[in-house]
């Protein structure tokens, strides 16, 4: 058997905060791709990559449709796939989205999409994890601050920091609906955060998170050395994020929606193994096992 050094120890009796151990782009100068030089330099220093039109107009709207079919499908909210506001219970988000449907495979398999992931990550990619996030007006949830690799290598086992994520405007994005925050540049720092993994720990941390959750003290100092960065633009627009970005998102209080289709790529050469710091893995629908390259 294999030995794999745990480069990011996490979920112990303390908070610990190391320097990153990988790349943040994974590529050569050479790699040629939809991403230019100028941005994958900006991508590097900040951990992240806005797009203002990755897909028109007309193509927002074949996947809202989609989207509102998933949604008012009754066998949707049946699915374990599905997760559910805990007050309005309203579908919240619907995970492993690229399987129940063609059209969002078709996006997944997009070369504006999945050649980025290519590009960043210097390989192969198959999807870790894929969702349509729903966030209606009048009273949706955010999402608190967080790693998303702090969970994926506690709880799903990814061994480093080569994953990247696109996040898919469906609805226009307002500085006030809740939008997506990011600390610049913290993805150079890995947070590990205090106390252990509860068993199904991924059946409350979808409505609500609580292990994987840094503390005030270190958010605090984090927002005072990094700054936070609020994401804005119209459908069609997208952000891609390393998976090591302190990000978050505020409740939805206004009006208007907040949909966004969700997308994970890893790199192939970076293959799950058994969770670090969890008692057991998390469902496949959530951290995929199935490595197959995207084609």
């Amino acid at each position: 058997m294999t030995t794999i050094t745990d480069l990011y120890p996490s979920r112990g009796a303390t908070e610990v905060a190391v320097p990153r151990q990988d790349p943040v782009f994974w590529g050569s100068p050479e790699t040629r791709g939809p991403i230019t030089p100028a941005e994958l330099q900006g991508y590097e220093r900040d951990g992240f990559l806005p797009v203002e039109e990755l897909i028109t107009e007309d193509e927002v709207a074949v996947y809202r449709q989609e989207l509102d079919r998933i949604i008012a499908d009754p066998a949707t909210r049946a699915d374990e796939r599905s997760i559910v506001e805990p007050k309005s219970q309203e579908i919240r988000s619907v995970f492993e989205v690229h399987r129940l449907s063609q059209v969002f495979a078709n996006l997944v398999r997009d070369e504006r999409v999945v050649g980025r992931a290519r590009q960043i990550l210097g390989s192969d990619v198959y999807v870790h994890q894929s969702r349509i996030n729903v966030k209606p007006g009048f009273g949706a949830s955010g999402f608190y601050w967080h790693s998303d690799f702090e969970t994926w290598h506690a709880e799903d086992g990814l061994p480093n920091m080569r994953t990247v994520s696109v996040s898919i405007a469906l609805t226009e994005n307002f500085a006030t609906n809740g939008g997506l925050m990011i600390m610049p540049g913290s993805h150079h720092t890995f947070l590990g955060c205090a106390g252990e993994t509860p068993a199904d720990n991924y059946k409350k941390s979808l409505q609500m998170q609580d292990a994987g959750t840094p503390s005030d003290e270190a958010l605090t100092k984090m927002a005072g050395e990094y700054g936070i960065r609020l994401f804005t633009g119209k459908a069609g627009s997208a952000t891609w994020f390393d998976c090591n970005c302190m990000h978050g998102s505020g409740d939805n209080i206004t009006p208007f929606p907040r949909s966004n289709v969700f997308i994970v790529f890893n790199s192939v050469e970076n293959e799950a193994v058994e969770p670090f710091a969890a008692p057991v893995r998390r469902p496949e629908f959530i951290g995929a096992r199935d490595f197959t390259p995207v084609r």
